[in-house]
């Protein structure tokens, strides 16, 4: 016999493992294959869901949905792979949202999208890589947003667009958006009538019109490069066999401080120096191959120095008379029907600015022009091709004085009227009309163009503690540097189109005195003395806007 009940319990409990085990598999097989329920906020049809003012993109579709719209929704930006649930998506449309950004990769892991829609929304920014990975897109409107601009490259990789829709939004045609009208004439899509709502030149033009040689957009500013650990009242740039050098008066440590450059450290360095006191100027001047060096002093007189190559340093070769130069200020150096001279300007009660002539062998006194008035700084200059002095003093306003070339002296033509307490006057030149800048240390300083019969005010520029007011040429760029004792010094460049000069950036300076350019290897810097604190240097550097 056997054990019956023992078997029938046996064969029902395997029975009823085998059941369990059927209904978890139908249960997980029904869990696998169930399709996602259409999101809350949204209507869904075989192949379409319609969201309208849902807070968030919902990341569970229907398997089947191959095209998304969004309307009237409250979310603020398209995040990151916000599409990355609904890899199917063949077209994907927004219109009348709130949303003001799209981020990077927002419609990332969409592989299959043709069609995208940005419509009527608030669209403010988008980031550079927002459509990144849409390689099968073909239609892509932005229409109706309030787009001023759009990140350069934005369409990068996108190569099978065929039609692009910007109409509506308020593009400013600026440099930023100089890349799209480069793209616009290299494109194989198509793009409907657009236009630029600013800047003034551009307004209401279509930028289907536009070249990409219709945009400005190289600038440039002073970069700061080195600083030099000593203060400075005047700064010169010179050329001397074929090597450019620079040369610093120093005052407080009595010595003209003469650097090169490092064409291996690509920074200036100590070249020589000259041994002097109280010195406010020191004046290089190369003749027949020769370099002098004329050293204004305060006190205990002025002197000239020659450059002996054989020595390799620096020889005194003549004293300035005492009696004329008592109180040296500025120096200017200049040739007139190939004869050398220089000019000092004197600025003490009893002394005289005076001109020097070099005969040969040294230089001797050639002319005294208007003693008794305490003249600051003296500049030399051209015009209608005729040689000119013009002196600025404390006591008066600036003389202007005409070379006569008979009697080989300078004579007094004129006054520049209305311009009292002017501290120095340097000129330029724009497209062969010729301006001057005038420094005043508190008030006004201007600038003044020559109209063929006298000096007429262009401009004026607010000074506050300014001794040096410097028209600096770089190429085709013209500035005016203006120093404050009490604020940044302004450096302004000039607009054709305006005929005037616009602000252009500020510099931190203490107590500036002078300026001056040298240009080495292809590159450009800018030497700025400081009275009070580190002698600064900057490079000039050209920058591409539409980058």
């Amino acid at each position: 016999m056997g054990y019956p009940g023992r078997a029938v319990s046996g064969w029902k409990g395997w029975t009823l493992m085998v059941w369990v085990a059927a209904v978890s598999l139908v249960l997980a097989d029904g869990r696998r294959v169930r399709p996602p329920r259409c999101p809350v906020g949204c209507t869904c049809t075989k192949d379409n869901a319609l969201c309208e003012n849902v807070r968030s993109v919902p990341h569970t579709f229907p398997s089947d949905v191959v095209s998304l719209s969004f309307v009237k929704s409250g979310f603020n930006e398209i995040i990151e792979g916000s599409f990355v649930h609904t890899p199917a998506l063949q077209l994907l449309l927004f219109t009348a949202n709130s949303f003001d950004l799209i981020d990077e990769d927002a419609f990332l892991g969409l592989p299959h999208l043709e069609y995208l829609f940005i419509e009527n929304n608030k669209i403010a920014s988008i980031s550079p890589y927002a459509f990144r990975g849409l390689k099968a897109l073909i239609h892509l409107s932005l229409a109706y947003n309030n787009l001023e601009t759009l990140p350069k490259d934005v369409f990068k990789g996108m190569d099978a667009l065929t039609k692009v829709d910007l109409r509506g939004n308020n593009l400013i045609c600026d440099c930023k958006l100089k890349w799209l009208v480069e793209w616009m004439h290299h494109t194989n899509a198509t793009l409907d009538q657009i236009y630029c709502s600013g800047p003034p030149i551009y307004q209401g033009k279509k930028i289907n019109d536009l070249l990409p040689h219709s945009f400005d957009c190289i600038t440039a500013e002073f970069a700061s490069y080195q600083s030099l650990k000593f203060e400075s009242i005047s700064v010169g740039a010179f050329t001397f066999d074929e090597d450019q050098y620079v040369v610093f008066a120093q005052p407080f440590a009595g010595t003209c401080s003469f650097l090169e450059w490092d064409h291996v450290e690509m920074t200036f360095r100590t070249y020589d120096t000259i041994e002097s006191t109280s010195t406010v100027v020191c004046k290089p001047m190369v003749i027949d191959n020769h370099l002098f060096v004329i050293v204004a002093q305060l006190f205990g007189g002025s002197h000239i120095y020659k450059r002996d190559p054989s020595a390799n340093k620096f020889i005194k070769i003549q004293d300035i008379d005492i009696l004329k130069i008592r109180k040296p200020n500025d120096i200017e150096t200049f040739m007139i029907d190939g004869e050398s001279f220089f000019v000092i300007a004197d600025s003490s009660k009893a002394g005289s600015t005076t001109v020097y002539k070099w005969n040969g062998n040294g230089f001797y006194s050639h002319q005294s022009l208007h003693p008794w008035f305490r003249d600051t700084d003296v500049e030399y200059l051209e015009i209608s091709n005729k040689p000119h002095l013009i002196l600025s003093s404390s006591s008066q306003r600036p003389v202007v004085y005409q070379w006569n070339r008979s009697q080989k002296q300078f004579d007094r033509r004129t006054d520049i009227p209305e311009m009292e307490d002017v501290f120095s006057v340097k000129h330029f030149r724009v497209k062969g009309e010729l301006f001057i800048c005038l420094t005043r240390f508190i008030g006004d300083s201007k600038v003044m163009r020559w109209d063929g019969a006298m000096f007429k005010e262009v401009q004026t520029f607010p000074s506050r503690g300014s001794m040096v007011f410097q028209p600096v040429s770089i190429g085709n760029w013209q500035y005016a540097i203006l120093g404050s004792d009490y604020s940044l010094t302004q450096v302004y460049q000039w607009d054709t189109e305006r005929g005037q000069f616009v602000p252009s950036q500020e510099l931190n300076i203490q107590a500036p005195r002078a300026f001056s350019m040298v240009s080495i290897d292809d590159r450009v810097f800018l030497l700025a003395s400081s009275f009070k604190g580190k002698t600064q240097i900057y490079e000039h550097l050209m920058i591409d806007l539409s980058n």
